[in-house]
């Protein structure tokens, strides 16, 4: 029923349940090295771990309302006694909120940098290109004299801009994986969503945990800027 309820608030993206079981197999596992933390746990006897509920909002901001609601509303079990031990929000308020200055911050100057990169990706796209049709001016004079048709003769050099715009993608992801390994520890810890439960976010995690994603989106634009600014390239220079 607290689940449900949890659902069908409007900022509230997903809710995750895990039982007791879960929890305590999931204990075990990052604890499988630890024989020490396990041979206590044996010694207890009876799982000492009880169910979760990871909430996932839509936005890091909403998180305190949804944990004011916990604590101002507490649900009863059928035997008048509250079913929510701890709402981890309040020990995590602190990396939280910082998160969400960091987000902010990210979100107000992402825009102007993102431009400002793209800008500088066309110019250096624009003079290799550019420098390319210079070097091969004489190949495209034989290829004007024997008919070769104006696709024929700017095609190739737009299919350099992509290509040029792929291997920049690939370079910079294979970039990003020691860039956020190293830079992972700065921002730890966080809470993030992942699956169906919560972890301690850092950069490293994330990159892992959404790489298809960013594979995608990186190696798009590349191809994106690559094609354009060759292509522009191509009409400004490549008089055919």
């Amino acid at each position: 029923a607290l689940k449900a309820t949890l659902e069908a608030f409007p900022e509230v993206e997903k809710v995750g349940y895990v039982s007791r079981e879960q929890a305590l197999e999931e204990f075990r596992a990052r604890h499988e090295n630890d024989e020490l933390t396990l041979q206590a746990l044996d010694e207890l006897g009876d799982n000492p771990l009880g169910a979760v509920l990871n909430i996932k909002t839509k936005e890091p901001s909403q998180y305190e309302g949804v944990a004011d609601f916990l604590k101002s509303s507490p649900v009863l079990s059928k035997e008048g006694k509250p079913i929510i031990d701890r709402v981890n929000y309040f020990q995590n308020k602190v990396a939280i909120d910082r998160l969400v200055t960091i987000i902010r911050q990210s979100e107000e100057s992402n825009l102007a940098k993102t431009l400002i990169l793209a800008v500088v990706s066309i110019i250096v796209m624009f003079n290799t290109i550019r420098l390319t049709i210079y070097i091969s001016r004489e190949e495209i004079a034989v290829m004007r004299l024997v008919g070769a048709s104006n696709t024929y003769i700017r095609g190739p050099f737009v299919v350099v801009g992509i290509m040029y715009g792929i291997i920049a993608g690939l370079l910079a992801m294979a970039a990003f994986y020691p860039l956020t390994y190293w830079l992972g520890p700065l921002f730890y810890p966080f809470p993030f969503f992942l699956g169906d439960n919560i972890g301690d976010l850092t950069l490293f995690d994330y990159y892992l945990a959404h790489f298809g994603e960013l594979f995608l989106i990186v190696v798009l634009c590349g191809v994106a800027l690559g094609g354009i600014s060759s292509f522009l390239t191509v009409r400004r220079y490549l008089k055919v």
